[in-house]
């Protein structure tokens, strides 16, 4: 559970930077980097693709975890002889899904 919530942490932390790099820093070719204690100068564009990737697997491995924790929990109230419970295992709407529904919705 803990991992989840530093993932989502670190995941807002370079939703920033994106914003940042999208809006403040768009006409800047070079942008500081932060690697560890060291700073390195590096293309604004990189910069944007290497965050991008990064957001991308922590996207996945969040996923996974959450997937992972409901069977988790499931087993736990298996072996505690507590029901299932009902509607935990749904999934959100895909950004595509909620366009339809809005379309829908719009007629």
């Amino acid at each position: 559970m803990f991992q989840i919530v530093d993932l989502d942490l670190k995941r807002n932390r370079n939703r920033e930077a994106l914003n940042a790099l999208k809006t403040e820093m768009s006409n800047t070719e070079n942008v500081k980097v932060c690697f560890g204690n060291i700073f390195i100068r590096f293309p604004n564009v990189k910069t944007r693709e290497m965050i991008q990737r990064d957001q991308e697997q922590l996207d996945k491995e969040i996923n996974d975890l959450r997937t992972g924790l409901r069977a988790k929990v499931n087993h736990l109230n298996e072996i505690q002889g507590k029901p299932e419970l009902r509607g935990y295992n749904l999934s959100p709407l895909s950004s595509d899904e909620l366009k339809s529904v809005n379309r829908l919705l719009k007629r």
